[in-house]
């Protein structure tokens, strides 16, 4: 049996059911706002279609997706494994700042989103997903988030403007130790992954115009994670790819001492 990996980051009517239309996030630059959700939503009527020409569905195949163009830099996979599942990922960067270092770069603090199951739509739409990716950041998360739900006796939701349903959670453990919960979806049961960074490389340049965060900020770096004791299900590795938002300013200059920003990324 091989091991696993997933990327965090089908014509058929489950990828292509109408979306959902919640609120803007009002923090939005909103002429960016329209340019990347029109991107979207053009794309996904021209995929449906597409679809409506094919005799049969395309199958949902994990094992023929390549790494996107820009993953060049980070390792490869290691030898021996294979591909579990891709997520697009919708919640904050969190950042500590100290008033009495001003001048000095915001630390980083961990992060926390909630993970949507995107291994079908990128499978068959590779571009469509990263649209949606980008998309994904200019409504409220709490459209897509506390209206999910994960655990909080309130049902399950779907990552907005879409209706891809949550598949589990991201958080840190400790302050080196990122966590992907992938066992609390009831309809999906990957295991626990506990990680650490392996490599980092800066966003690619192509990508950089149009996957800034609603307040203009670069997307954060691609990244590769590898397992630490305790993961489960034959978890090893993540990758961090398609990033939009999320970094911190250059300085503390004005910050709280606490503070997050909004990102998405597969």
């Amino acid at each position: 049996m091989h091991a696993s990996l997933f990327f965090v980051p089908a014509l058929a009517a489950s990828v292509w059911a109408a979306p959902t239309y919640p609120m803007l996030d009002r923090a939005a630059r909103l002429p960016d706002s329209i340019s990347v959700i029109s991107e979207y939503f053009n794309l996904l009527a021209s995929k449906v279609q597409e679809s409506r020409l094919l005799d049969i569905p395309p199958a949902c195949d994990l094992s023929q997706i390549p790494q996107p163009a820009g993953a060049a830099d980070l390792p490869s996979p290691s030898p021996g494994l294979s591909l579990r599942h891709i997520a697009i990922g919708r919640g904050t960067q969190n950042y500590t700042c100290d008033a009495a270092t001003p001048d000095a770069a915001p630390q980083a603090a961990g992060a926390v989103a909630t993970l949507f199951n995107a291994s079908c739509l990128v499978a068959v739409s590779p571009d469509l997903a990263a649209a949606l990716t980008r998309a994904a950041l200019h409504f409220d998360l709490s459209q897509s988030i506390s209206r999910g739900g994960i655990g909080n006796g309130k049902g399950w939701g779907s990552l907005a403007p879409s209706n891809l349903a949550p598949s589990g959670l991201h958080f840190f453990a400790d302050a080196t130790t990122a966590l992907f919960k992938l066992d609390v979806s009831p309809d999906l049961q990957l295991g626990e992954l506990p990680c650490g960074k392996n490599a980092s490389v800066p966003a690619p340049p192509s990508d950089a115009a149009s996957s800034r965060g609603l307040g203009g900020e670069p997307p954060v770096a691609w990244l590769k994670l590898n397992a630490k004791s305790g993961a489960t299900g034959g978890l090893q590795e993540v990758y961090r790819f398609q990033t939009v938002g999320g970094s911190a300013p250059a300085t503390c200059h004005g910050m709280p001492e606490e503070f997050q920003v909004q990102y998405a990324a597969q």
